[in-house]
């Protein structure tokens, strides 16, 4: 009751608070700005709130609290505060009317459901404009089926087909835990959340995988070991860091040219080919 309580006040102090003419609120910005003024910042704020609730108002239909709605608007006002500058020649009305509805825009994007949305501008602009436009295209033509209304507002959205289809259906639909029980009378007694797939490997798999890549670790380990050191250093530098080193780079560093770099690489590679094949046939075959 406490946040109602203080969201009606605020209310009550925006409706009570006096109009600025521009050149006091070009008085009120400057001393805000350069000497970090808090009465003035607080003068600014108060005579915005009727900004911050009229904006409010606009988003009451997502189903949130309006004095929520309010207060985050509140925020947006003392940031467009913080970076208004008062040298040009803009209203600050005009310019905190970005920053009161990106804010509140924000929350209702954190709150509205427990999956998030998208936070792109284009993916913005379809959650806040999607209704009102399938409600334009269905008036003009009542015959019109969902695909060709998904088709038009994603053109005039800037999105493609397929996420129109998809915040559709979520704006439609409500939140499901996954812990609710499933009605399915032949699961009684079941979550939703055991019937979820997971694309992870089967434990058996898991181990196998590992026991797998423990096996090859140990197969080009044994396999390196048959290397003499230049041809190591070939090989590491070569095939086995992240950027390749230069035959030229090699030759310049070894003192050989990079044509005998070259063929050193050859050989070593041939060398591990066979001790592979030797000590383990079925990695080759892989």
């Amino acid at each position: 009751m406490s946040g109602v309580r203080a969201g009606n006040d605020m209310i009550k102090a925006a409706m009570a608070a006096p109009y600025l003419d521009r050149e006091e609120e070009h008085e009120l910005a400057v001393s805000w700005k350069e000497h970090k003024d808090q009465e003035a910042l607080h003068k600014i704020a108060t005579a915005h709130m009727r900004l911050v609730i009229s904006m409010a108002a606009k988003f009451r239909n997502f189903g949130l609290p309006m004095n929520d709605l309010i207060q985050e608007g509140h925020v947006g006002l003392l940031e467009a505060a913080a970076r208004f500058e008062p040298e040009r020649d803009v209203r600050f009305s005009t310019y905190a009317t970005w920053w009161i509805r990106a804010s509140i825009q924000d929350y209702i994007l954190r709150n509205w459901s427990i999956v998030r949305g998208g936070t792109s501008s284009a993916q913005k602009a379809l959650f806040f404009n999607l209704r009102r436009l399938r409600a334009k295209l269905w008036r003009s033509n009542e015959n019109m089926g969902d695909s060709a209304i998904h088709q038009e507002i994603a053109l005039a959205v800037g999105v493609n087909v397929k996420d129109v289809a998809v915040m559709d259906a979520r704006l439609s639909g409500s939140d499901t835990s996954l812990n609710a029980p499933v009605s399915d009378s032949e699961s009684p007694g079941s979550d939703r959340i055991e019937f979820l797939k997971s694309e992870d490997p089967l434990p058996d798999e898991q181990v196998s995988i590992m026991i797998d890549q423990e096996r090859r670790s140990e197969w080009i380990k044994s396999a390196l070991d048959k290397l003499n050191p230049r041809e190591m250093k070939i090989i590491k530098e070569r095939r086995l860091s992240e950027n390749g080193a230069t035959l030229e780079a090699l030759g310049t560093s070894l003192g050989i040219s990079k044509e005998r770099v070259r063929q050193i690489e050859n050989r070593a590679l041939e060398k591990l080919k066979v001790a592979l094949e030797k000590d383990s046939p079925a990695i080759t075959s892989m």
